[in-house]
């Protein structure tokens, strides 16, 4: 999801997205401590996400 997306959705979409998106860091922590996660990348692309929408969310509070 782009950021762009991210400032067109509401408050409570972008809290369920965190949920999903915090579920799927945790499989893949767990496929990359048994070595069965092959990109490595989904880690910190997920986290970056995570982040996002976090300020997104901080920043809707602010406006």
């Amino acid at each position: 999801m782009k950021l762009e997306e991210m400032r067109e959705k509401t408050v409570d979409e972008l809290k369920s997205a965190i949920v999903d998106w915090k579920k799927d860091l945790f499989n893949y922590k767990l496929q990359l401590s048994t070595h069965k996660l092959e990109n490595t990348a989904l880690i910190s692309k997920t986290k970056k996400l995570i982040a996002q929408a976090k300020t997104v969310i901080k920043q809707k509070a602010e406006a």
